[in-house]
C-alpha cells in the first residue's frame, strides 16, 4: 500500500501550453496526457477544439509529480481550485476509503468513480475548505 501527495494544476484551455513551458523551463517530462476527446461520456456538442483540451496530465519533474487539467468548457473556475492536491494510492478501496473520509462535512466535487486516466478517481473539498483529487494508480 502506497500513498503520495502531489501538487495538481487546474488551467482554463492553456494545460497543453503549460506543458511545453514546463518541459523547456524546468525538465518536465510527459508521463501521460488524457484529452477530453480521449473520454467517453464527453457530449456530441464537444467541438473539436474542446476535445483537444486536457482532461488530465502527468508530468515528472526531477524526483517528483505535477498534475495537471483543463477546467471543462462552462465550469467556472473558483479562485481555491486551480492549485489542489492530488492523493495517489495503488489500490482502488484505499483511494475510496480516503475520498469517503475527506467528504465527511464537505462537498463532493466529483463523484469517486473509474475515469479512462484512473481505475479510481474523485474530487472533493473537505470541511477546511482544500480541495482534494483521489488518484488511483495500479503498479505494473
Amino acid at each position: 500500500m502506497t500513498v503520495k501527495l502531489t501538487p495538481y494544476i487546474t488551467l482554463e484551455g492553456r494545460t497543453n501550453e503549460a506543458i511545453r513551458f514546463y518541459e523547456q523551463a524546468i525538465g518536465a517530462e510527459v508521463l501521460s496526457i488524457t484529452t477530453y476527446g480521449d473520454m467517453p461520456d464527453m457530449p456530441d456538442t464537444f467541438t473539436d477544439d474542446l476535445k483537444s483540451l486536457v482532461a488530465h496530465a502527468k508530468l515528472k519533474i526531477g524526483a517528483a509529480e505535477l498534475m495537471l487539467s483543463d477546467a471543462p468548457p462552462g465550469t467556472p473556475l473558483e479562485s481555491g481550485k486551480r492549485v489542489t492536491i492530488c492523493i495517489t494510492t495503488n489500490e482502488v478501496e484505499q483511494s475510496r476509503t480516503i475520498f469517503e473520509a475527506l467528504q465527511q462535512e464537505g462537498q463532493v466535487n466529483m463523484a469517486f468513480r473509474e475515469e479512462p486516466f484512473s481505475p479510481g478517481f474523485g474530487d472533493v473539498t473537505d470541511k477546511f475548505g482544500v480541495t482534494f483529487q483521489i488518484y488511483t494508480e495500479l503498479e505494473g
